[in-house]
Protein backbone atom coordinates (compact mmCIF):
# COMPACT_ATOMS: atom_id res chain seq x y z
CA UNK A 1 0.00 0.00 0.00
CA UNK A 2 1.38 3.39 -1.01
CA UNK A 3 1.55 5.71 1.98
CA UNK A 4 0.84 9.42 2.07
CA UNK A 5 3.84 11.68 2.72
CA UNK A 6 3.72 14.02 5.71
CA UNK A 7 5.90 16.96 6.65
CA UNK A 8 5.57 18.07 10.26
CA UNK A 9 6.40 21.51 11.66
CA UNK A 10 6.73 22.32 15.38
CA UNK A 11 7.03 18.55 15.82
CA UNK A 12 8.06 18.56 19.50
CA UNK A 13 8.83 15.07 20.75
CA UNK A 14 6.54 13.55 18.14
CA UNK A 15 3.04 13.02 19.53
CA UNK A 16 1.44 13.86 16.18
CA UNK A 17 4.12 12.04 14.19
CA UNK A 18 3.71 8.93 16.33
CA UNK A 19 -0.02 8.70 15.78
CA UNK A 20 0.27 9.20 12.02
CA UNK A 21 3.03 6.58 11.84
CA UNK A 22 1.08 4.15 14.02
CA UNK A 23 -1.91 4.37 11.68
CA UNK A 24 0.36 2.84 9.00
CA UNK A 25 -1.10 5.10 6.31
CA UNK A 26 1.55 7.83 6.47
CA UNK A 27 5.27 8.22 5.85
CA UNK A 28 7.27 10.98 7.60
CA UNK A 29 9.32 12.79 4.97
CA UNK A 30 10.69 15.29 7.50
CA UNK A 31 9.96 16.92 10.85
CA UNK A 32 11.11 20.31 12.13
CA UNK A 33 11.62 21.23 15.80
CA UNK A 34 13.83 23.88 17.40
CA UNK A 35 14.35 22.28 20.83
CA UNK A 36 17.25 19.86 20.77
CA UNK A 37 15.97 17.57 23.53
CA UNK A 38 12.65 17.04 21.76
CA UNK A 39 14.51 16.34 18.51
CA UNK A 40 16.56 13.65 20.25
CA UNK A 41 13.44 11.95 21.60
CA UNK A 42 11.68 12.08 18.21
CA UNK A 43 14.76 10.84 16.35
CA UNK A 44 15.12 7.92 18.74
CA UNK A 45 11.43 7.05 18.32
CA UNK A 46 11.64 7.07 14.52
CA UNK A 47 14.75 4.89 14.62
CA UNK A 48 13.66 2.34 17.23
CA UNK A 49 9.91 2.05 16.55
CA UNK A 50 9.50 2.88 12.89
CA UNK A 51 12.95 1.82 11.60
CA UNK A 52 13.96 5.04 9.85
CA UNK A 53 17.71 4.56 9.39
CA UNK A 54 18.14 8.21 8.34
CA UNK A 55 16.02 9.73 11.12
CA UNK A 56 18.81 12.09 12.16
CA UNK A 57 18.62 13.71 8.75
CA UNK A 58 14.81 13.71 8.59
CA UNK A 59 14.43 15.46 11.95
CA UNK A 60 15.65 19.02 11.48
CA UNK A 61 16.68 20.88 14.62
CA UNK A 62 16.16 24.46 13.46
CA UNK A 63 14.28 27.73 13.95
CA UNK A 64 11.30 27.76 11.59
CA UNK A 65 11.31 31.57 11.52
CA UNK A 66 14.43 31.34 9.34
CA UNK A 67 12.30 29.98 6.49
CA UNK A 68 14.72 30.50 3.60
CA UNK A 69 17.50 28.59 5.37
CA UNK A 70 15.07 25.92 6.53
CA UNK A 71 14.07 25.31 2.94
CA UNK A 72 17.46 25.68 1.26
CA UNK A 73 19.90 24.58 3.96
CA UNK A 74 22.32 26.22 6.40
CA UNK A 75 25.96 25.80 7.36
CA UNK A 76 28.00 25.99 10.54
CA UNK A 77 25.32 27.58 12.69
CA UNK A 78 26.60 27.79 16.30
CA UNK A 79 23.30 26.42 17.64
CA UNK A 80 21.95 24.24 14.83
CA UNK A 81 25.05 23.02 12.98
CA UNK A 82 24.62 22.34 9.25
CA UNK A 83 21.89 20.75 7.14
CA UNK A 84 20.89 20.46 3.49
CA UNK A 85 17.37 21.82 4.14
CA UNK A 86 13.83 20.66 3.50
CA UNK A 87 13.82 21.05 -0.30
CA UNK A 88 16.78 18.71 -0.61
CA UNK A 89 15.18 16.08 1.67
CA UNK A 90 11.83 16.21 -0.09
CA UNK A 91 13.38 16.23 -3.55
CA UNK A 92 10.94 14.98 -6.19
CA UNK A 93 8.53 13.49 -3.63
CA UNK A 94 5.08 14.97 -3.24
CA UNK A 95 4.09 16.29 0.18
CA UNK A 96 0.52 15.19 0.81
CA UNK A 97 0.10 16.76 4.24
CA UNK A 98 1.82 19.53 6.18
CA UNK A 99 0.93 19.12 9.85
CA UNK A 100 1.75 20.73 13.18
CA UNK A 101 0.82 23.55 15.52
CA UNK A 102 2.89 26.57 16.58
CA UNK A 103 3.82 26.75 20.29
CA UNK A 104 0.62 27.47 22.19
CA UNK A 105 1.80 29.59 25.12
CA UNK A 106 1.11 32.89 23.38
CA UNK A 107 -2.43 31.77 22.54
CA UNK A 108 -3.28 30.20 25.88
CA UNK A 109 -5.60 32.08 28.21
CA UNK A 110 -3.35 31.21 31.17
CA UNK A 111 -0.33 32.66 29.39
CA UNK A 112 -2.13 35.91 28.61
CA UNK A 113 -3.26 36.27 32.24
CA UNK A 114 0.27 35.77 33.56
CA UNK A 115 1.97 38.14 31.12
CA UNK A 116 1.67 41.84 31.98
CA UNK A 117 1.28 42.68 28.29
CA UNK A 118 -1.22 39.90 27.61
CA UNK A 119 1.41 38.20 25.38
CA UNK A 120 0.96 41.00 22.81
CA UNK A 121 4.69 41.19 22.19
CA UNK A 122 5.32 37.45 22.08
CA UNK A 123 6.89 36.32 18.79
CA UNK A 124 5.00 33.03 19.04
CA UNK A 125 1.79 34.83 18.10
CA UNK A 126 2.96 34.92 14.51
CA UNK A 127 4.82 31.64 14.00
CA UNK A 128 1.92 30.42 11.90
CA UNK A 129 3.17 32.82 9.22
CA UNK A 130 6.31 30.69 8.90
CA UNK A 131 4.07 27.61 8.76
CA UNK A 132 2.25 29.23 5.83
CA UNK A 133 5.51 29.87 3.99
CA UNK A 134 6.37 26.17 4.15
CA UNK A 135 2.85 25.29 2.99
CA UNK A 136 3.28 27.68 0.05
CA UNK A 137 6.54 25.95 -0.94
CA UNK A 138 5.25 22.36 -0.94
CA UNK A 139 1.56 22.87 -1.74
CA UNK A 140 0.25 19.81 0.15
CA UNK A 141 -3.20 18.35 -0.56
CA UNK A 142 -4.24 18.93 3.06
CA UNK A 143 -3.01 20.84 6.07
CA UNK A 144 -3.51 19.71 9.67
CA UNK A 145 -3.13 22.50 12.22
CA UNK A 146 -3.45 21.96 16.00
CA UNK A 147 -3.61 24.53 18.78
CA UNK A 148 -5.13 25.44 22.13
CA UNK A 149 -8.67 26.65 22.70
CA UNK A 150 -7.29 30.08 23.65
CA UNK A 151 -6.36 30.59 20.00
CA UNK A 152 -10.02 31.33 19.35
CA UNK A 153 -9.98 34.44 21.56
CA UNK A 154 -6.35 35.58 21.19
CA UNK A 155 -6.06 39.03 19.59
CA UNK A 156 -2.60 40.41 20.47
CA UNK A 157 -2.83 43.35 18.08
CA UNK A 158 -6.60 43.82 18.20
CA UNK A 159 -7.48 41.37 15.43
CA UNK A 160 -8.26 37.79 16.37
CA UNK A 161 -5.45 35.38 15.55
CA UNK A 162 -7.97 32.89 14.20
CA UNK A 163 -9.09 35.43 11.58
CA UNK A 164 -5.47 35.98 10.52
CA UNK A 165 -5.02 32.23 10.20
CA UNK A 166 -8.17 31.81 8.11
CA UNK A 167 -7.17 34.70 5.85
CA UNK A 168 -3.61 33.40 5.52
CA UNK A 169 -4.65 29.91 4.47
CA UNK A 170 -7.25 31.39 2.11
CA UNK A 171 -4.59 33.47 0.38
CA UNK A 172 -2.51 30.35 -0.21
CA UNK A 173 -5.47 28.44 -1.62
CA UNK A 174 -6.73 26.46 1.38
CA UNK A 175 -10.26 26.18 2.67
CA UNK A 176 -10.89 25.82 6.42
CA UNK A 177 -14.22 25.05 8.08
CA UNK A 178 -16.12 28.31 8.50
CA UNK A 179 -17.36 27.67 12.05
CA UNK A 180 -14.06 26.82 13.74
CA UNK A 181 -15.31 27.11 17.31
CA UNK A 182 -18.43 25.10 16.66
CA UNK A 183 -16.84 22.36 14.54
CA UNK A 184 -13.08 22.19 15.09
CA UNK A 185 -12.82 22.55 18.88
CA UNK A 186 -12.46 18.97 20.13
CA UNK A 187 -12.00 17.33 23.52
CA UNK A 188 -9.40 14.57 23.40
CA UNK A 189 -11.33 12.74 26.15
CA UNK A 190 -14.02 11.97 23.56
CA UNK A 191 -11.40 9.96 21.65
CA UNK A 192 -10.45 7.73 24.62
CA UNK A 193 -7.52 9.86 25.79
CA UNK A 194 -7.63 9.64 29.64
CA UNK A 195 -7.58 13.39 30.01
CA UNK A 196 -9.89 16.34 29.41
CA UNK A 197 -7.99 18.32 26.79
CA UNK A 198 -9.68 20.76 24.43
CA UNK A 199 -7.80 21.58 21.25
CA UNK A 200 -8.56 23.25 17.93
CA UNK A 201 -7.94 20.80 15.09
CA UNK A 202 -8.01 22.45 11.68
CA UNK A 203 -8.00 20.37 8.51
CA UNK A 204 -7.69 22.48 5.38
CA UNK A 205 -8.26 21.45 1.75
CA UNK A 206 -6.04 22.66 -1.10
CA UNK A 207 -8.56 23.97 -3.62
CA UNK A 208 -6.28 22.91 -6.50
CA UNK A 209 -6.86 19.26 -5.59
CA UNK A 210 -10.65 19.49 -5.40
CA UNK A 211 -12.70 18.00 -8.20
CA UNK A 212 -14.62 20.48 -10.29
CA UNK A 213 -18.00 21.22 -8.78
CA UNK A 214 -17.01 20.11 -5.27
CA UNK A 215 -18.01 22.31 -2.36
CA UNK A 216 -15.22 22.65 0.20
CA UNK A 217 -17.50 23.57 3.09
CA UNK A 218 -19.71 20.56 2.46
CA UNK A 219 -16.64 18.30 2.36
CA UNK A 220 -15.23 19.76 5.57
CA UNK A 221 -18.62 19.48 7.23
CA UNK A 222 -18.57 15.78 6.31
CA UNK A 223 -15.12 15.39 7.86
CA UNK A 224 -16.05 17.02 11.19
CA UNK A 225 -19.59 15.67 11.53
CA UNK A 226 -19.48 12.26 9.87
CA UNK A 227 -15.94 10.92 9.50
CA UNK A 228 -14.14 12.13 12.63
CA UNK A 229 -16.97 11.30 15.11
CA UNK A 230 -16.70 7.70 13.92
CA UNK A 231 -13.39 7.48 15.80
CA UNK A 232 -14.76 8.57 19.17
CA UNK A 233 -15.02 6.15 22.08
CA UNK A 234 -16.04 6.05 25.72
CA UNK A 235 -14.18 8.22 28.20
CA UNK A 236 -11.05 6.64 29.63
CA UNK A 237 -10.13 7.00 33.31
CA UNK A 238 -7.12 7.84 35.43
CA UNK A 239 -7.32 4.40 37.03
CA UNK A 240 -7.10 2.61 33.69
CA UNK A 241 -4.25 4.86 32.62
CA UNK A 242 -1.95 4.77 35.67
CA UNK A 243 -3.52 2.44 38.25
CA UNK A 244 -1.19 -0.48 37.48
CA UNK A 245 2.07 1.46 37.85
CA UNK A 246 4.30 0.70 40.88
CA UNK A 247 3.52 2.97 43.86
CA UNK A 248 5.95 5.30 45.65
CA UNK A 249 5.40 6.10 49.32
CA UNK A 250 6.98 8.93 51.34
CA UNK A 251 10.37 7.95 52.77
CA UNK A 252 11.12 8.44 56.45
CA UNK A 253 13.96 10.76 55.52
CA UNK A 254 14.72 12.44 52.23
CA UNK A 255 17.82 11.19 50.43
CA UNK A 256 20.03 11.74 47.38
CA UNK A 257 20.82 9.57 44.36
CA UNK A 258 23.60 11.29 42.47
CA UNK A 259 22.70 14.97 42.38
CA UNK A 260 18.93 14.49 42.70
CA UNK A 261 17.00 14.74 45.95
CA UNK A 262 14.16 12.34 46.68
CA UNK A 263 11.35 12.43 49.21
CA UNK A 264 9.76 9.09 48.35
CA UNK A 265 10.91 5.49 48.49
CA UNK A 266 13.88 4.44 46.33
CA UNK A 267 13.03 3.71 42.71
CA UNK A 268 11.17 0.41 42.32
CA UNK A 269 10.27 0.61 38.65
CA UNK A 270 12.16 -0.13 35.46
CA UNK A 271 9.49 1.66 33.41
CA UNK A 272 11.00 4.65 31.62
CA UNK A 273 10.21 7.93 33.41
CA UNK A 274 8.40 6.39 36.38
CA UNK A 275 10.46 8.13 39.06
CA UNK A 276 8.88 10.30 41.78
CA UNK A 277 9.82 13.96 41.88
CA UNK A 278 10.99 15.60 45.10
CA UNK A 279 8.45 17.20 47.45
CA UNK A 280 9.09 18.93 50.76
CA UNK A 281 7.29 17.72 53.90
CA UNK A 282 4.76 20.54 53.78
CA UNK A 283 3.61 19.63 50.29
CA UNK A 284 3.51 15.92 51.10
CA UNK A 285 1.19 16.72 54.03
CA UNK A 286 -1.05 18.87 51.79
CA UNK A 287 -1.19 16.16 49.10
CA UNK A 288 -2.19 13.55 51.70
CA UNK A 289 -4.90 15.80 53.18
CA UNK A 290 -6.42 16.57 49.77
CA UNK A 291 -6.31 13.01 48.40
CA UNK A 292 -7.66 11.62 51.68
CA UNK A 293 -10.49 14.17 51.59
CA UNK A 294 -11.66 12.71 48.28
CA UNK A 295 -10.92 9.10 49.24
CA UNK A 296 -13.08 9.27 52.38
CA UNK A 297 -15.83 11.28 50.71
CA UNK A 298 -15.59 14.14 53.23
CA UNK A 299 -15.12 16.63 50.36
CA UNK A 300 -14.09 19.55 52.53
CA UNK A 301 -11.76 20.90 49.84
CA UNK A 302 -13.86 20.70 46.69
CA UNK A 303 -14.36 24.44 46.30
CA UNK A 304 -11.76 26.98 45.24
CA UNK A 305 -12.14 29.08 48.39
CA UNK A 306 -11.42 26.09 50.65
CA UNK A 307 -8.31 25.24 48.61
CA UNK A 308 -7.07 28.83 48.77
CA UNK A 309 -7.62 28.86 52.53
CA UNK A 310 -5.65 25.61 52.92
CA UNK A 311 -2.82 27.12 50.88
CA UNK A 312 -2.79 30.17 53.15
CA UNK A 313 -2.80 28.02 56.31
CA UNK A 314 0.08 25.84 55.16
CA UNK A 315 2.29 28.40 53.40
CA UNK A 316 1.41 31.71 55.03
CA UNK A 317 0.81 33.14 51.53
CA UNK A 318 -2.33 34.14 49.68
CA UNK A 319 -3.29 33.37 46.10
CA UNK A 320 -6.05 34.57 43.78
CA UNK A 321 -6.27 31.11 42.20
CA UNK A 322 -6.27 27.76 43.92
CA UNK A 323 -3.02 25.84 43.51
CA UNK A 324 -4.12 22.24 43.96
CA UNK A 325 -5.99 19.55 42.08
CA UNK A 326 -6.17 15.84 42.85
CA UNK A 327 -6.76 13.43 39.98
CA UNK A 328 -9.96 11.38 40.28
CA UNK A 329 -9.58 7.64 39.76
CA UNK A 330 -12.82 7.12 37.85
CA UNK A 331 -12.67 10.20 35.61
CA UNK A 332 -10.37 11.44 32.85
CA UNK A 333 -7.51 13.52 34.21
CA UNK A 334 -7.28 17.28 33.91
CA UNK A 335 -5.22 18.78 31.09
CA UNK A 336 -1.52 17.91 31.15
CA UNK A 337 0.26 21.25 30.54
CA UNK A 338 3.86 22.18 29.80
CA UNK A 339 3.77 23.99 33.16
CA UNK A 340 4.00 20.58 34.81
CA UNK A 341 7.77 20.99 34.46
CA UNK A 342 7.67 23.59 37.27
CA UNK A 343 5.53 21.78 39.84
CA UNK A 344 2.89 19.10 40.11
CA UNK A 345 0.49 20.83 42.48
CA UNK A 346 -2.43 20.52 40.06
CA UNK A 347 -1.65 16.90 39.21
CA UNK A 348 -1.70 15.15 42.59
CA UNK A 349 -1.83 11.36 42.58
CA UNK A 350 -5.24 10.11 43.80
CA UNK A 351 -3.78 7.60 46.28
CA UNK A 352 -3.48 9.44 49.64
CA UNK A 353 -0.86 6.96 50.86
CA UNK A 354 1.51 8.01 48.08
CA UNK A 355 1.07 11.76 48.75
CA UNK A 356 2.90 12.96 45.66
CA UNK A 357 2.42 14.48 42.22
CA UNK A 358 2.54 12.38 39.08
CA UNK A 359 5.72 11.03 37.50
CA UNK A 360 6.90 11.66 33.94
CA UNK A 361 5.55 8.25 32.90
CA UNK A 362 2.19 8.89 34.53
CA UNK A 363 1.97 12.20 32.67
CA UNK A 364 2.88 10.35 29.47
CA UNK A 365 0.19 7.73 30.05
CA UNK A 366 -2.41 10.43 30.67
CA UNK A 367 -1.29 11.87 27.34
CA UNK A 368 -1.81 8.41 25.82
CA UNK A 369 1.86 7.73 25.00
CA UNK A 370 2.82 4.06 24.83
CA UNK A 371 5.29 2.80 27.46
CA UNK A 372 7.86 2.05 24.76
CA UNK A 373 7.93 5.77 23.88
CA UNK A 374 11.01 6.77 25.85
CA UNK A 375 11.74 10.18 27.36
CA UNK A 376 15.42 10.74 27.93
CA UNK A 377 15.82 14.36 28.99
CA UNK A 378 15.90 15.95 32.42
CA UNK A 379 12.57 15.47 34.23
CA UNK A 380 11.52 19.09 33.76
CA UNK A 381 12.30 18.90 30.06
CA UNK A 382 10.35 15.64 29.74
CA UNK A 383 7.29 17.05 31.52
CA UNK A 384 7.36 20.05 29.19
CA UNK A 385 7.56 18.07 25.96
CA UNK A 386 4.80 15.72 27.12
CA UNK A 387 2.58 18.67 28.03
CA UNK A 388 3.18 20.31 24.65
CA UNK A 389 2.45 17.15 22.65
CA UNK A 390 -0.62 15.97 20.82
CA UNK A 391 -1.76 12.70 22.48
CA UNK A 392 -0.61 9.91 20.12
CA UNK A 393 -3.84 7.93 20.57
CA UNK A 394 -5.83 10.91 19.30
CA UNK A 395 -3.23 11.49 16.57
CA UNK A 396 -3.71 7.93 15.32
CA UNK A 397 -7.49 8.32 15.21
CA UNK A 398 -7.09 11.68 13.47
CA UNK A 399 -4.70 10.10 10.95
CA UNK A 400 -7.20 7.34 10.18
CA UNK A 401 -9.97 9.91 9.73
CA UNK A 402 -7.73 12.02 7.48
CA UNK A 403 -6.86 8.97 5.36
CA UNK A 404 -10.57 8.19 4.98
CA UNK A 405 -11.17 11.82 4.01
CA UNK A 406 -8.37 11.80 1.43
CA UNK A 407 -9.79 8.65 -0.15
CA UNK A 408 -13.16 10.37 -0.47
CA UNK A 409 -11.56 13.48 -1.98
CA UNK A 410 -9.73 11.41 -4.59
CA UNK A 411 -12.95 9.63 -5.58
CA UNK A 412 -14.87 12.84 -6.19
Amino acid sequence: MKKFNTLELFAGCGGLVDGFEKSDYFHTVAAVEWKRGACEVLTSRLESKYKYTDARNRVLNFDIQRVSELLNGWEDDPEFGSHEGLKSIVGEQSVDIVAGGPPCQAYSIAGRVQDEHGMRNDYRNYLFESYLEVVKEFSPKLIVFENVEGMLSAAPDGEKVVEKIKRGFDQYGYELIEDIKGQALLNMADFEVPQSRKRVILVGINRNYMKEGSNAQELLDMFYNVILPGYKGENNTVRRAIGDLPPFYPAEEEYKLGRRRFSHEPEQSVINGHVPRYHNKRDIEIFRILAEDIHTGENRYQKAEALKELYKQKTGKTSNVHKYYVLRWEQPGNTIPAHLKKDGLRHIHPDPKQARSITVREAARLQAFDDDFEFTGRPGEDYEMIGNAVPPLFSMKLAEAVKEFMDILSDR
